[in-house]
């Protein structure tokens, strides 16, 4: 008597390879990407209207004011910082909405935010050019914590 004998329906499948993006959905990375472009534009704005304009934020701005205002928070370390962390908080966010309307592999559609909004922000630049010239180790931080700032916005979904 075979006491190994199984019936063939309980042996399970074979373990094959689980591709990166098995699983992605594109919509909630596009919106997630569209979240963060726009809290980015608005809270940079926010943040130079409160900090370097000290006008009301309900009267309007002419662009050139708004523009000194850009130039001079790209100039100061304490700017620079500033919309760092706006950036990188709008990634989150974006990260944050991708994972939640994914409802599946949050973290990864939130890395995918951070590294499609990379993408976006090289290709916007190269396309419009080079507006204030920033430092290099600015640039550099940006682009390293794009993705994981994407991440953890997707853990918190």
């Amino acid at each position: 008597m075979n006491h190994n004998y199984r019936p063939r329906e309980s042996i399970p499948p074979p373990i094959g390879p689980v591709g990166f993006f098995t699983g992605v959905k594109i919509w909630p990375i596009v919106t997630g990407v569209i979240v963060d472009h726009v809290a980015t534009y608005v809270l940079t704005i926010l943040y130079l209207i409160s900090y370097f304009l000290n006008e009301p934020a309900g009267e309007s701005l002419p662009e050139e004011a708004i523009q000194k205002a850009l130039n001079e928070a790209l100039s100061s370390p304490q700017g620079l910082v500033s919309l760092g962390i706006i950036g990188a908080f709008s990634t989150a966010l974006g990260g944050y909405v991708a994972g939640r309307l994914a409802k599946v592999a949050e973290v990864k559609h939130g890395a995918l935010v951070g590294l499609a909004s990379l993408i976006f922000g090289v290709l916007q630049k190269t396309i419009v050019g080079e507006g204030v010239p920033v430092p290099y180790w600015y640039e550099l931080l940006a682009y390293i914590v794009a993705v994981p700032s994407g991440a953890l916005g997707g853990f918190f979904a």
